[in-house]
């Protein structure tokens, strides 16, 4: 039998080419994971409903979210409990410190190491592994020195930082949105789900991109969001918005795996996005880099002409 090793070769080219493609998809195609802070349960009329809500959105999509918890919010009855659904639903819990007092002026690394280590003592059964922590306001000290000790002492105590890499102010959106019905008890909550939407939108877009021109590649992203009322209405609509403009919604486990979370990087002030960080760090991008990257200065006039 004569072998048509023309053709045979040619179809190993093509099969080739055609999964090298495939994998410059998969890799130009951004994912973010979803990663929530403080779990402010006693801000919420219904706590407990609203947490089944986000816990029933990422089973609609199977999905692990990681929840980064104020030590004081979980000691108590109520606390516990939505720490323990969320534990049992396969989430990954981090330790937000005990107080959420921000590293920052006034506050020396012993006061700040002894909250994380409060923190620690309350969460230290459901904390996941590897462990994971998270400066309030990602705040990580006002000096190199007093930088330099938090990361070496969440070093000793076994701890990974959880970073941020998309940054936004959806703590502010739902400080306005608390305000207002307030007001007006049968205010229509749905007129702040596009507003909502396109700020998330314009910060993935920036962060994506200072990731690409700093680190050649789009990083697995971690979104930061909160634990709070706008999120457990708009959560399904966000989802929806990143799959819809063709982002992966990933896991945060899968996320935290990528080496980008193993980066320090040496640049100050702290508390940003982990890309902001390694663009200061870099030198190239300080004409892009607004400070603070995230505030709510920057959000009040759009929604102040919106009437929200």
């Amino acid at each position: 039998m004569i072998q048509d090793t023309g053709n045979t070769s040619r179809r190993a080219f093509l099969a080739g080419s055609l999964s090298a493609a495939a994998l410059r998809g998969a890799q130009a195609r951004p994912s973010v994971a979803i990663t929530m802070d403080d779990m402010h349960w006693m801000r919420l009329a219904q706590p407990m409903q609203v947490n089944g809500r986000i816990l029933s959105i990422a089973g609609r999509h199977n999905l692990q979210f990681a929840l980064f918890v104020i030590g004081q919010n979980a000691d108590s009855d109520t606390g516990r409990a939505i720490v323990r659904g969320w534990q049992a639903a396969g989430h990954l819990i981090g330790n937000h410190t005990w107080s959420h007092r921000r590293y920052a002026a006034g506050m020396t690394f012993e006061d700040f190491s002894a909250d994380v280590l409060r923190g620690d003592a309350v969460l230290k059964d459901s904390l996941s592994s590897p462990r994971l922590f998270r400066f309030p306001t990602l705040a990580e000290g006002d000096t190199v020195v007093k930088r330099d000790q938090m990361r070496e002492c969440l070093r000793q105590h076994g701890y990974r930082n959880g970073h941020v890499t998309i940054d936004a102010s959806d703590w502010y959106y739902d400080a306005r949105l608390a305000e207002r019905l307030k007001r007006e008890p049968g205010f229509d909550v749905k007129r702040f789900r596009q507003p909502y939407l396109d700020h998330l939108w314009e910060r993935a877009q920036f962060y994506d991109g200072l990731s690409r021109r700093v680190l050649g590649r789009s990083v697995p992203h971690t979104l930061l969001i909160h634990y709070n009322l706008l999120n457990s209405l708009f959560l399904e609509d966000v989802l929806g918005m990143f799959i819809q403009r063709g982002w992966r919604i990933a896991g945060a486990g899968e996320t935290f795996q990528d080496a980008v979370f193993q980066r320090s990087p040496n640049s100050m002030p702290s508390g940003q996005s982990l890309l902001w960080a390694l663009a200061k760090e870099s030198g190239k991008f300080d004409s892009e880099l607004r400070y603070p990257g995230e505030d709510d200065v920057y959000e009040k006039p759009k929604l102040d002409r919106l009437g929200l």
